[in-house]
């Protein structure tokens, strides 16, 4: 099986430009493509995870990636799927957050000469003359047309602002730009982006003549049609300070039954014959594909000794041996107690083990909770700083167990 059809069985794909010229050059390594990534934190998260994955099966297969970290687009913020304006950042913390995503971006993407290339729109956007590019640039682009894309549509009622409808037209420049200094023929990027990408390839046949190509990533849903990624606390980072491996390897572990087999064909790396047989197991074993599929997915990211552990601490849990050392913990602020302590219910919260303080409310008075093997019953229970220092172990349910200090 080639690397387009592959890409298809694993579902992968939602949208091309052209699918016959874009199937002929990624099976045959003809693709130098780009991927865009905005620095708007200091690390990657689940949400680019797949779009680095695609990066690596494509490499594995001879094309040639570019990795262009959006140092320049940063100053705007993209306007895709947001309700407001992004918040501002200063250049250094966007420089800052682009020298993070390049340590990260290097345990997926192989770098060096004729291989992958990592360059920051920063070095060209940031030069460019305003009137030039209104003269040059602008004059290819229909106000009309722009208005009608998905993503400054959603904006419209609330107000879009002038900053951001500058956004599809540097992130079209940036194609161009790339055509042009490093021979890119072809972009991908999320479902979301399809208006920008093909203002992009609009953009260098009016420039230049030539032809280029898009593709679009299906977005990681799960079977509510909700992004994932996401947990109580905020979204799941690559970087193991912000999201330790034990809580990546927890996230996947614990995806709803629906979706464990799409995500082990969108983002592990086995192969389709083995997916396949999975795909035949009874149903008795779910709980063994959510193992494989966080298994694979916190070995891809944090290495296997990392995935081994964290599959090692995930087993003992849920059999009940408690491993304070190695259990999933919360560090509190002080600023998070009131008068030198905080209720079970914000306790609760904070740790991540629920999403509210009804659904905590709920789990006490269910008889679902202990605290240092004590079960709680009274909501209204606190525990003071002291209390925290020494360490709170907290038990929901039969298997869930979380650490909390100060």
């Amino acid at each position: 099986m080639e690397i387009y059809e592959e890409l298809v069985e694993r579902g992968l794909i939602a949208q091309v430009t052209d699918e016959a010229e874009i199937k002929e050059l990624i099976n045959n390594g003809g693709a130098r493509f780009y991927i865009g990534f905005d620095p708007t934190a200091d690390s990657l998260h689940v949400g680019h995870f797949m779009a680095l994955c695609l990066m690596k099966r494509l490499q594995m297969a001879g094309n040639k990636p570019i990795v262009l970290v959006g140092g320049g687009t940063a100053h705007i913020g993209d306007p895709s799927g947001r309700q407001d304006l992004r918040k501002m950042m200063t250049s250094e913390t966007i420089q800052h957050n682009c020298d993070c995503f390049k340590v990260q971006m290097e345990k997926f993407i192989e770098f060096g000469e004729d291989k992958a290339v990592m360059v920051n729109n920063a070095d060209w956007l940031l030069k460019l003359n305003y009137v030039d590019v209104l003269r040059d640039i602008g004059t290819h682009f229909s106000v009309n047309n722009m208005l009608r894309a998905e993503c400054y549509k959603q904006r419209m009622e609330k107000g879009l602002s002038f900053l951001e409808f500058n956004y599809m037209i540097m992130q079209a420049f940036d194609f161009y730009y790339l055509h042009k200094n490093f021979g890119c023929n072809m972009q991908f990027g999320g479902d979301d982006q399809w208006s920008n990408m093909l203002a992009g390839t609009e953009l260098i046949r009016r420039k230049t003549g030539d032809d280029a190509y898009a593709m679009t990533i299906t977005l990681l849903l799960n079977s509510e049609g909700k992004k994932m990624g996401k947990t109580a606390n905020g979204a799941v980072w690559l970087d193991p300070n912000k999201t330790s491996p034990f809580e990546f390897y927890q996230y996947w572990r614990n995806v709803d039954d629906a979706d464990v087999m799409k995500c082990i064909k969108m983002l592990t790396f086995l192969s389709m014959d083995e997916i396949h047989e999975m795909e035949n197991w009874e149903d008795s074993r779910i709980n063994e594909k959510k193992e494989v599929l966080a298994y694979e997915l916190t070995k891809l990211v944090h290495g296997q000794e990392e995935a081994d552990k964290a599959q090692k601490t995930a087993r003992d849990l849920f059999s009940g041996k408690v491993d304070a050392e190695n259990m999933p913990s919360t560090t509190l602020r002080e600023d998070q107690l009131t008068d030198g302590s905080i209720a079970i219910m914000d306790l609760m919260v904070a740790c991540g083990l629920v999403a509210s303080k009804s659904e905590a409310r709920r789990v006490i008075t269910q008889g679902g909770l202990s605290v240092n093997e004590a079960k709680v019953t009274d909501i209204a229970a606190s525990y003071t700083k002291e209390d925290l220092a020494a360490g709170v172990i907290i038990k929901k349910g039969k298997k869930v167990f979380h650490k909390a200090t100060i």
